[in-house]
């Protein structure tokens, strides 16, 4: 089985890196990215965890980022799954610094707003839970687990952390265009997360995705657990259409979401044509011992 779609303590997962790659083994995956949001900070830790490793396994490298598509006023926040690109591309490791720093700064705003609110939890408290990972809302919702104040992470977003929610903070995005085409620069690949995810807030329409192709989209992600079947089954057909490859991926966060690793997966040949356009950087595989000899 094929994942490309999940995050650690390097953002708002609740698996080290390396638990990530144990985990992914466990649940019967060989291929697996690490994908957590504007940073790359898991990867070493999870290079080295596959290098340990005593059964056939791929790791790809990647990262989730944070853009915004705007359109004459019309501003829509989406994430951008980038494969295999070259970290040290320095307009792309710049954005990504920018991206983290505004994703701290956003955490703390949103977590005094709750506080001034009367809600019991502490920003020191949510900087613990996140365990020297970038701070994302899904360790607020975590305090506010822990604090008794709601049931679960779940209801922590239904409820506080939504987009419509008073103390929500947008945060800082790096226009998607832009960020297509700096993937891609880096020898990376570029692929649209979770487009029509729809109650997580305004999505995409088919114009705004055609949009994407020409600075240089080179994948959808279509099997995802906030996908409709019937948005799913025309999400393929966009991507045949368009050239473009379609991926499935479980978005998983450990404990912090109920989804489970391997949930939604990526076809052996759509895997395929994403290896055949990176030139950034290599996967990373697993020698077994008997293997090697």
């Amino acid at each position: 089985m094929i994942d490309l779609h999940a995050h650690t303590t390097a953002s708002d997962g609740s698996d080290t890196p390396a638990e990530l790659v144990r985990n992914a083994v466990a649940a019967g995956l060989h291929t697996l990215a690490i994908t957590d949001h504007d940073t790359t900070a898991g990867w070493d830790e999870a290079v080295a965890s596959v290098g340990r490793l005593d059964v056939a396994f791929t790791l790809i490298r990647g990262t989730e980022f944070s853009c915004v598509y705007d359109d004459h006023g019309v501003r829509i926040s989406l994430h951008l799954l980038g494969y295999l690109f070259d970290p040290d591309a320095e307009a792309l490791k710049a954005e990504r610094a920018r991206l983290r720093e505004s994703r701290l700064g956003r955490g703390e705003a949103i977590v005094e707003a709750l506080v001034a609110a009367g809600y019991p939890i502490s920003w020191q408290q949510v900087v613990d839970i996140a365990g020297g990972g970038a701070v994302g809302r899904p360790h607020i919702g975590q305090a506010l687990l822990q604090a008794g104040v709601v049931d679960s992470v779940t209801d922590a977003f239904t409820h506080l952390l939504s987009s419509s929610s008073p103390y929500y903070v947008p945060k800082l995005e790096m226009p998607v265009h832009r960020a297509i085409e700096l993937i891609r620069q880096a020898g990376g690949v570029p692929v649209i997360a979770h487009p029509w995810a729809r109650k997580r807030g305004q999505i995409l329409d088919e114009a705004a995705l055609r949009s994407l192709v020409a600075p240089g989209l080179l994948g959808i992600e279509v099997d995802h657990i906030d996908h409709a079947p019937a948005d799913r089954a025309r999400l393929s057909e966009l991507a045949a259409e368009l050239g473009l490859l379609s991926t499935g991926s479980s978005d998983y966060h450990g404990t912090r979401k109920s989804v489970r690793l391997g949930a939604e997966t990526t076809s052996p040949q759509s895997l395929h044509r994403l290896l055949g356009v990176a030139t950034g950087l290599d996967v990373v595989r697993s020698e077994p011992a008997a293997e090697a000899v």
